[in-house]
């Protein structure tokens, strides 16, 4: 307070005869105060300090959490987000998934999508240089990472999105329609690449990330075969074998290799993403996929409740597929989706009745968000749609709203107007009918 009443006194004394002036001359960062060395006699000497990302100063907090790659603060609850490697998904999940947090996918029929999605979590991890941890008791971590999709450009995705518009055109002839005036500006659900709000990469599902990339990685790996045959077979009483050595590997490789938020980090800070595959399958050891009422019910549940509380309490994001649609029990899935922060659900159409449907063929499964955390506030950002579809293209994965066509054919309201009274009898005797309870109300 003492500088900045001398600073002003000295501005009256210099001739500025209204203090307006020496305001906007403080505010003009400089220039006139104390800017380029001769001016200096005759103006303030304080500058308003002004901290440098990526600096080792203390600049506060939010100076710490951009220093960190591939990282941004929410502007819903300023939590720590980081990309799932799906723009789209990102949107869906309110910007990204938040560090400390646990993103459960339900697997498709065929675990064919689902895969895809866990592939790039790892990518999107590679690209930023973030450390990975890759888990599973089907393939070796090794091989998964071989098979890991190229990154594109902002460029070339444009490129490849033009490229399968054309290839749609081409072999559906062109048929003019205009929509209802009403549908005509929705937005599209993937930002476009140009954009700044856009979060994370793009991937070319087509291609394999190049091997000095991911030579120059720093990844962990837990193969459930090497890790069985290397101890004893014994179980606790709370865990099964290869969950608790699963826990133990975690939880020592976030503590020796600095991710452990409790303890203060000498080194750069960084960010470690776990892929743990197909959890909950025989092939880790569990039976909740075999029986009804399995001997160990509440094994998963466990594991989760454990790992959620080494996520809280490091820089850390963790994916996990589960087999959802082979677990027998469904108060077992309930209680999974509970015990995580954030799930989703994909449904594949592959041997399903829907593949043959006109309706859906532009489409290759349906997308389900079950659940969104609640950081830091009451309430979860919540998407605005909830009919959510995604096609594997020849290079891209794409998320969209589900568009249903109209239906053209001139005789489907008149031959189905006796069914839908029939209908509405059976559903309510007092909704969508007239007083005499024979035809439906017209609007």
């Amino acid at each position: 307070m003492a500088a900045l009443t001398t600073g002003f006194g000295r501005a009256r004394q210099g001739g500025a005869g209204d203090p307006r002036e020496y305001k906007a001359e403080t505010a003009a960062g400089g220039d006139k105060l104390g800017g380029g060395g001769g001016g200096g006699d005759r103006g303030c000497s304080f500058l308003r300090k002004v901290s440098v990302p990526g600096s080792g100063g203390g600049g506060g907090g939010g100076a710490r959490l951009r220093s960190i790659a591939g990282t941004r603060p929410s502007v819903q609850n300023g939590q720590l987000l980081v990309s799932a490697g799906l723009p789209a998904l990102d949107q869906l999940l309110g910007g990204g998934l938040a560090v400390g947090t646990l993103l459960l996918i339900e697997e498709d029929k065929y675990n064919i999508y689902s895969s895809l999605i866990f592939k790039y979590f790892l990518a999107e991890g590679i690209v930023c240089g973030h450390t990975l941890l890759v888990a599973s008791a089907k393939e070796d971590p090794g091989d998964i990472l071989q098979e890991l999709p190229e990154p594109l450009h902002d460029d070339n995705y444009k490129k490849v999105l033009d490229e399968g518009r054309s290839h749609k055109s081409q072999e559906e002839p062109e048929i003019s329609m205009k929509i209802a005036w009403r549908y005509q500006n929705l937005p599209q659900m993937e930002a476009g690449p140009g954009t700044s709000s856009r979060f994370g990469h793009y991937y070319d599902v087509s291609k394999r990330m190049s091997q000095e990339v991911i030579q120059s990685a720093k990844w962990h790996k837990f193969f459930l075969p090497e890790e069985i045959t290397s101890y004893a077979n014994v179980e606790s009483c709370a865990l099964n074998h290869g969950y608790t050595k699963l826990l133990h590997f975690i939880q020592r490789v976030i503590s020796e290799q600095g991710f452990d938020g409790s303890n203060p980090q000498k080194k750069q800070k960084n960010i470690l993403r776990i892929g743990i595959q197909s959890l909950g399958s025989p092939l880790w050891g569990d039976d909740i996929c075999c029986a009804d009422t399995p001997e160990h019910m509440h094994s998963l549940t466990r594991f989760l409740y454990v790992l959620r509380g080494l996520l809280r309490m490091s820089l850390s994001a963790c994916i996990i597929t589960v087999p959802s649609h082979l677990i027998q029990n469904k108060a077992v899935t309930s209680r999974i989706r509970n015990l995580s922060d954030t799930v989703v659900g994909l449904e594949s159409f592959i041997g399903s009745e829907k593949e043959a449907n006109s309706l859906y063929k532009d489409y290759h499964g349906l997308i389900h968000i079950h659940q969104i955390p609640r950081l830091n506030s009451l309430i979860c950002d919540v998407s605005d749609t909830k009919d959510l579809a995604f096609k594997l293209q020849r290079k891209v994965f794409t998320i969209e709203r589900l568009h249903l066509p109209p239906d053209l054919s001139d005789t489907v309201s008149r031959s189905s107007k006796r069914d839908l009274v029939e209908s509405a009898k059976q559903l309510s005797p007092g909704c969508g009918m007239m007083a005499g309870g024979k035809e439906h109300l017209d609007f």
